[in-house]
Parts: C-alpha cells; structure tokens; sequence
C-alpha cells in the first residue's frame, strides 16, 4: 500500500479531531481568554514564568512530552503485531484519548493555580488519592529516566558524531535564555541566532566526533546534566532548550512528509503479524508499547507540572495541549511508515529490532525516504533529532519528580530532593535492560493516563459538567494497562527478575487503591448532579 495515502488519511483524521473535537473539549472547560493564568498570578522566576511567546511554550511542552516516545513504541509495535494495528490505534488513541488528557491536564492544572493532577486528585478526590497517585507517579518517572538515560547513552557510544550537536544545544539555550528573558532581544532574531548555532554544531560534529566506548561515562555524564537542569530557573535552561529543540524535530518531520511526497514509498512489510508473540498478546501489550504515540501519562505530569505554569493565555491551550498531542501522532505515523518501508515479509523483523534498536530502525527508514532531500545524511540527522528530544524528556522529568519527591517526602531543599532521583534512576539505567524496562515503562505511563482522566472526571462532576469525553477512555486505559501489568508480572516471575517484578506489583496495588478511592466518588457526584 502506499505510505502517502496512509499519511495523508492521518492527517485529515488529526486535523478533523484539532478543528472539531478539540472544541468541544474547549467548550467543556469554559476556555476564557480574559481570565488570568497562575503564570501571571504566581510569579515567582523560577518555576511560574509566562512565556515569552506561545510558540515558545508550545516548543517546550513539544519536546517535552515527545521525546524518543513516539518512535520506540510504534517501531517495536510494527514489528510484532504489523503496520495496521499499530496505525489505528495511533489515531483513534490520539484524537479521542491522548489529545483529551492532554487539553484536560492542562486547563485543569491551570483552574487549580498551576496544581499538579496530583494535588488536583487531592481536591477534586482525597487527600489519601493524592498520596497514592503521586506515588504511583513517582515510581512510573523513575522507570522514564532510566530508560531514557540508557537510550541516550547507547547512541552517544554507537553514533560519536551525535555527541557534539546533543550536548552543545545545552549551553545554546543558556544563551537564548538569556537574550530572550534578561536582554529582552526580539523572539525571531534570538531564535535565529539559536538556530545558527544548531546548524553550525551538527556541521563540527562531522569534523570532530566525540568517540567514548564507555556507555556508563555517558549515563553519568547524562545525570550530572539532568541534575543541573533540574534546579536552574525554568526560563534560563529548561524552556529555551526545549524551545530550539522543538524546531529540529518540525524540521525533520517536515522533511519526512516531504520525502514521501517526492519517494511514494510503498509499504512493503505484511499489515498484520499475529495475534501473539513473545512479547504477549496484541491486547493488551500492543496499546502499552506504543505508549506515548497514542496516549501518555506522562503528558498529564508536563501539562500540570511545567507548562501551565507558563501558560500566559487560555488561548492557545488547545494549541499547547491538544495541538502537542496531535503533532506527536503525526510523529509516531512517520515511525510506522519508516519501519513499513524498510523490511519486506520474510525478513527477520525482531533480529533486526535486537540487532539496530527502535532508534536505529526508524533513522534507516527515514533515511530511505529523505534521500532525495539529505542525500546520505538521513540518518544522521535523524539520530541527532531522535537524542536531542531524549535529553528534554530526561531533564524534564527530573524536575517534575523533583516537584513530587519535595511533596511526598517533606524534602524543602531542590538539591537534595533531584540527588535521589538522579541516584535511583542511575541505579535502573546502569543495569542496561532497557528493552525489560521500555515494557514497564509503558504500562506505567499508559495507567498513568487512565487515573490522570478519573481525576480530570471527578474535577468536572464537581463543577457540574459532563464526562463523557473523560470517563469512556479512563476505564478503556484501565483495564488495558492492568492486564498488561499483570502480563508482565508473569514474564518478569518466569525470568527471575525480581526487581521489575516487584514494580509491576507495586504499581498494580497503587493503582487499585487509587480506583477504589475514585470510582464511589464518581459514583456519589454523578447521583448529586443527575
């Protein structure tokens, strides 16, 4: 079938659920222009800033919640269950789930001053479901920054020219933090200059590769920087690198569409697999590995924990919230055509997968289908898109499990509070499993979701609104990702790995205590407003 006409289906589909969906959700929550936002009302220069500019914002929380997310799970998903399954799922997930929590979160957070879904379970449920909730998060934040520690390190050792581009972007945004915030330079002309300097970096990185073997000098050196960017004031580091970073993957996706206009790649590998394979059943396990290209927990914590404390306008949340969600299907369907293209039934698909990496797959695939426009620099620039948005999901969620470990633990002092997470994390990526780690993580993240769209429930009921939109997908997420969790159990029990395995379990008794705590509360609103 041709890539082009599957692409371009998905984009009237995403498109439809922006222009038409996404209003109803803006009607839901009473989006006000006028009404003032915690970024203006709590001000503080470190965490409440409004950003300069919504594109600004839309950057950061873009490359924020993207990541290497909506690459890894739609290539392993293609390889195990076929190119349809995964394609569905991709859309349907993201116009009527994904974009849903992400709008929702967002708005929500901002009702709330800027709370956390975890403090707004407190409100909206109980002081007790904030407790559970926050440390069902906490665990799931964990398993993302080692895993995506690990990733990162991986490609550091296996791509040397990546190195340079990756981390030169840090002290770019420092200065593009500082012209846009203390010297006030003009958005376009200081995006401009950051730009520059991208470009000139991923040129260097030719000339002068990084080469380190060690894979643990690049997880440690990966922690020393999610530490320091956890702790500086949001706009100096945080913002504006997510910011410049949002452009390299506009660009790359932009690129990609592109080379399908002028390749018309067919995609050749079989549209359905089986319904079974090592790695478990179509459903669940499909849903939780594809994660966040369809639906991410994770987003819930970007939404409420950093973006809507830089929100300066309810009118550009569905641009920020859903409109972020959108285009991260967008990505997560080249991934799938980038995979479609490359193999053929008959090839060994899971040797590859074992052999190359999620990564790796998705930047042959696309360098197939850019050959035209980069020539042999495909994959490359592909590889340094793909590790430039890993870093802004490693220190982003560092920092929110900063927020939460301070919350949980009483801990009053940042530095502290970011010492044990980088610690923990450190611990899980240095142990090198991030294929048994990716499986748990999706799980988390996708059960994550499910309790983030009970709470945003409960928080409608209470203001006397529907829920139509918010409790249909809650209970779908929720037995999906129980059943992939209790899956897991069985796989992580058969191979001895008693550490993971007592996070699955951990996780499924957090989140039955939190479905206990919510659902009579649902039902008791639902009866006092009918």
């Amino acid at each position: 079938m041709s890539a082009l006409i599957i692409a371009g289906i998905a984009l009237l589909l995403f498109f439809w659920g922006y222009g038409v969906y996404a209003k109803k959700l803006a009607s839901l929550w009473q989006i006000d222009p006028k009404r003032p936002t915690p970024a203006y009302t709590k001000y503080d220069s470190i965490d409440y800033v409004p950003a300069k500019n919504w594109l600004v914002l839309f950057g950061h929380h873009f490359a924020s919640i993207s990541g290497a997310g909506p690459i890894v799970g739609p290539v392993i998903a293609v390889i195990l269950w076929g190119w349809l399954p995964a394609l569905i799922w991709v859309i349907l997930g993201t116009i009527f789930i994904g974009g849903v929590h992400d709008f929702g979160s967002l708005v929500t957070s901002v009702r709330e001053g800027g709370s956390s879904i975890a403090d707004i379970a407190a409100n909206s449920i109980s002081h007790r479901a904030k407790i559970i909730f926050s440390l069902f998060i906490w665990f799931a934040l964990i398993l993302v920054i080692a895993v995506f520690a690990y990733l990162c390190a991986k490609t550091f050792t296996s791509e040397p020219k990546v190195v340079l581009p990756s981390l030169g972007l840090i002290p770019v945004a420092l200065l593009v933090g500082t012209l846009l915030y203390r010297l006030r330079i003009n958005t376009f002309l200081a995006t401009l200059f950051g730009l520059f300097c991208l470009v000139g970096l991923i040129w260097l990185a030719n000339i002068f590769p990084i080469a380190v073997i060690n894979i643990k000098v690049w997880i440690i050196v990966l922690f020393i920087y999610a530490y320091i960017a956890s702790i500086l004031p949001v706009n100096i580091l945080l913002q504006p690198r997510d910011y410049l970073a949002s452009f390299l993957l506009f660009f790359g996706v932009g690129a990609g569409y592109i080379g399908l206009l002028i390749s018309r790649p067919i995609i050749s590998i079989p549209y359905y697999n089986k319904w079974s394979t090592s790695s478990g059943h179509l459903w669940p396990m499909l849903f939780v590995t594809v994660a966040c290209g369809a639906v991410s927990g994770f987003h819930a914590l970007i939404s409420s924990g950093t973006s809507s404390k830089q929100l300066s306008n309810e009118r550009y949340a569905r641009r920020i919230g859903y409109g972020g969600m959108v285009t991260e299907g967008i990505v997560a369907i080249l991934a799938i055509i980038t995979v479609g293209i490359l193999f053929k039934a008959g090839d060994d698909f899971q040797g590859a997968l074992k052999s190359l990496t999620p990564i790796g797959i998705f930047s042959k695939g696309y360098a197939v289908i850019t050959k035209e426009i980069f020539g042999g620099y495909g994959y490359l620039i592909a590889i340094t898109i793909l590790n430039a948005f890993i870093l802004t999901t490693l220190d982003t969620a560092t920092r929110i499990s900063r927020y939460i470990t301070e919350e949980l633990f009483n801990i009053k002092n940042r530095y502290l509070s970011t010492l044990i997470i980088v610690v923990i994390g450190g611990v899980l990526a240095f142990s090198g499993k991030w294929s048994k780690i990716w499986p748990a993580f999706g799980a988390s993240n996708q059960l994550v979701a499910a309790l983030a769209l009970f709470v945003l429930s409960c928080w409608l009921l209470a203001k006397g609104r529907s829920i139509k939109f918010t409790i249909w997908p809650a209970f779908f997420m929720l037995v999906t990702t129980v059943a992939a969790l209790i899956f897991q159990c069985f796989q992580y029990y058969a191979q001895r790995d008693l550490v993971l395995l007592m996070v699955s379990v951990i996780l499924i008794i957090l989140a039955g205590s939190m479905v206990f705590e919510t659902i009579p509360i649902i039902f008791l609103r639902r009866k006092q407003y009918a």
